[in-house]
């Protein structure tokens, strides 16, 4: 039976993950090879490979790849790709692997083996043009430009045959999704449009809003959290796991809802993340992406709605999901509700405009946020975690 999903991107799923007895034929082969250890985000970018959210890529970028996404968003045969892919090493180590050559990829803080690449290319690179190209600033105060900083200044590249999924399948169980998984609950569910909702902090009440709108106009909604490494500050994934099934449990159909974590880490990127986040939706069997304000921002790098604005520059036919922009979102005391800027003919002084940084302040004041914030089973969760602090 032909599927009424949206294909994955570039035509079909990719996964890079072994089992079985290809899995420890590699393992055991990997004893015996150079290593290369993973940042972090190396890791993270490694598992989503791995279990085939960035498809079409079948490893780290090569020099022409690069190139072409750091320029003009596009990969070198034209598929459409926004934030390069890569894997850093310093100089004299790249100088000690030939090409051709295989490289045990290790988790450096776990010291996991994570996967093996077979090197194709080595390249050096402008970090300073990346930084400006990928995240309109140069500042090394934003998070992701520091990381791409701190990297080595070589780049190896190659297809990539992956052994781990890291910890994320026994951290969070069921949760816990691949793009196929996905891609069968929404089949069994009969669903053909699917919004998906990007998050990395609690659901607030204005989160909340842009869900339900999307499910009146949706057969059903994925929220989907990021459970990767965050900047410090931001709250941890399992106090922020308990807020999602608590305010699910309480507030939303349970037949419309699925809920399911993935494994990448933050770039806070904002429009050309937000077009990254869109590509493994897609994956994932989204037809929509819920894009709100200040969408994969941080700090005051990007305009409020920069993130709904680079869609339409993406060429049509590009993508397969579209975004589902939502304007600036409040709770109206005029209006007793939430609302937006499209909905509420009234004036700001009526207005509680509801952020997560506004509620992280209030919590780590001792402050309950009121309801106009926040669900109370939520904040109370919330304020439980920031008195332990």
């Amino acid at each position: 039976m032909t599927s009424k999903l949206v294909p994955p991107h570039g035509g079909e799923l990719k996964p890079l993950l072994l089992e079985g007895k290809e899995r420890e034929e590699l393992v055991q082969r990997a004893q015996g090879l150079p290593v290369v250890r993973l940042t972090s985000r190396e890791t993270s970018d490694l598992i989503m490979l791995a279990i085939g959210a960035f498809s079409p890529l079948d490893g780290f970028m090569g020099e022409a790849d690069y190139t072409g996404v750091v320029e003009n968003m596009h990969l070198k045969d034209g598929t459409l790709w926004p934030i390069p892919i890569t894997l850093a090493v310093r100089s004299e180590q790249a100088d000690g692997i030939e090409i051709g050559a295989e490289v045990s990829l290790i988790d450096d803080e776990s010291g996991e083996l994570m996967g093996v690449l077979s090197v194709t290319e080595k390249f050096s690179y402008d970090k300073q043009r990346e930084a400006l190209m990928v995240f309109r600033t140069q500042d090394e105060a934003h998070p992701g430009v520091a990381k791409v900083y701190a990297q080595g200044d070589m780049l190896l590249a190659g297809p990539v045959k992956a052994v781990s999924e890291g910890p994320y399948p026994e951290l969070y169980g069921e949760h816990y999704a691949r793009p196929a998984d996905t891609r069968a609950i929404f089949e069994e569910l009969g669903w053909h449009t699917i919004a998906a909702f990007q998050t990395r902090n609690p659901i607030h009440r204005s989160h909340e809003y842009c869900t339900k709108i999307a499910l009146e106009v949706s057969d059903g909604i994925l929220i989907h959290p990021l459970v990767g490494k965050l900047k410090a500050g931001d709250i941890p994934a399992d106090v922020r796991m308990k807020c999602y099934e608590v305010l699910l449990e309480n507030y939303y159909p349970k037949d419309r809802v699925v809920l399911k974590v993935y494994p990448m880490e933050m770039r806070y990127g904002g429009p050309r993340e937000a077009v990254l986040h869109a590509i493994f939706r897609q994956n994932y069997g989204c037809s929509h992406l819920i894009v709100g304000r200040d969408h994969a921002g941080v700090g005051d790098y990007y305009g409020p709605f920069d993130a709904q604005k680079i869609f339409e520059d993406i060429p049509s036919g590009e993508l397969h999901i579209d975004p589902l922009n939502i304007d600036w979102t409040f709770w109206c005391y005029k209006c007793d509700g939430m609302a937006s800027m499209k909905s509420c003919p009234h004036g700001k002084e009526d207005r509680v405009l509801i952020s997560g940084t506004k509620v992280r302040d209030m919590l780590s004041g001792g402050e309950m946020p009121p309801k106009e914030f926040s669900r109370p089973e939520v904040a109370q969760i919330l304020m439980d975690y920031y008195k332990n602090l």
